[in-house]
């Protein structure tokens, strides 16, 4: 017997999704609460943009201010389909508390958040309302 559905309703249409290249479906092993909470996750503002013409991947070289407790670190980011004038000024999130990674002749100090799209590279994390530099993320 086939399934009917309650009047007024529409039945569902059937939707068959076949796998894209992009978000990973696999979620990465779990961690206890302390591991992520030790993460330290600020507010910045991009105040300098830069050529990194000697980055393998195509990147910008970013300083960004943390506010009075942190101040101004730099970082790395392969985020080229910003452009410079889009990046200045803007709010971004970024891990604060990694050791410096250094990448050619830069050394990068926050790794700047951002999701992962198979289209356009990485999309940058940001409060969607003005916070205070150097907000913690909760």
């Amino acid at each position: 017997m086939a399934h009917t559905p309650p009047r007024g309703r529409a039945p569902r249409p059937v939707v068959t999704r076949t796998p894209s290249p992009g978000p990973s479906t696999t979620i990465a092993a779990m961690i206890e609460f302390d591991a992520f909470a030790a993460v330290d996750m600020r507010v910045g503002r991009v105040v300098e943009v830069e050529p990194f013409p000697e980055a393998r991947r195509p990147a910008w070289k970013l300083a960004i201010d943390f506010g009075p407790e942190l101040g101004l670190r730099r970082s790395s980011a392969q985020i080229t389909h910003y452009g410079r004038e889009e990046l200045i000024g803007r709010l971004v999130v970024g891990v604060v508390n990694l050791p410096p990674r250094q990448i050619g002749p830069v050394s990068s100090d926050v790794l700047v958040l951002g999701a992962l799209d198979p289209q356009e590279g990485v999309i940058l994390l940001a409060p969607d309302r003005a916070a205070a530099l150097g907000s913690r993320i909760a």
